[in-house]
């Protein structure tokens, strides 16, 4: 049983790392012209040799950009607090119970993931400005999809999980 844990904890861990990464790195969208600096652009930034911020962003032109922002940032703080009310009812749950609230928490993170890089991948090209619109997905997009079915098979690891001596 012990091994089970340290591996739901692992885990976890695990997909908290790749959320946070994917939610900070700066390469969501990457555009190589022809003869100049690789650009890389985050949610918040555009960089090549110097960082400027995504055009437009505080706009309401840009409401797309910010509910990926909100929901990026909201999945990042539920898989954390989901870690530590799992930590939390480890210690005062009765024997046989599940980790009932834990679950819901790791699930409401998974579906915060979900929309911010749904709403991201339909609206890509309302973005970016013309000279950015012909670049491709970067790492952190790609982890951000790999963070959405890792939260989601550890809350519902969750669910399945009782507590035992």
């Amino acid at each position: 049983m012990l091994i089970v844990l340290a591996f739901i904890i692992l885990f976890h861990l695990a997909g908290a790392i790749v959320l946070f990464v994917a939610t900070i790195h700066n390469a969501w969208w990457v555009v190589s012209p022809a003869g100049r600096d690789v650009i890389y652009t985050d949610l918040w930034y555009s960089c090549n040799s110097t960082c400027y911020p995504v055009e437009n962003s505080h706009t309401t032109e840009a409401a797309y950009l910010q509910a990926v922002q909100a929901s990026m940032i909201l999945a990042s703080i539920l898989c954390c607090v989901s870690f530590f009310v799992f930590i939390l009812q480890l210690f005062r749950i009765k024997q046989g119970e599940r980790f009932i609230f834990t679950a819901i928490i790791q699930l409401l993170a998974s579906l915060c993931v979900m929309i911010a890089v749904s709403i991201y991948t339909a609206e890509k090209k309302s973005f970016h400005v013309a000279s950015l619109r012909d670049g491709s997905y970067g790492a952190s997009y790609i982890l951000a999809w790999i963070s959405f079915p890792m939260t989601l098979i550890s809350g519902l690891m969750y669910l399945v999980l009782r507590k035992r001596k």
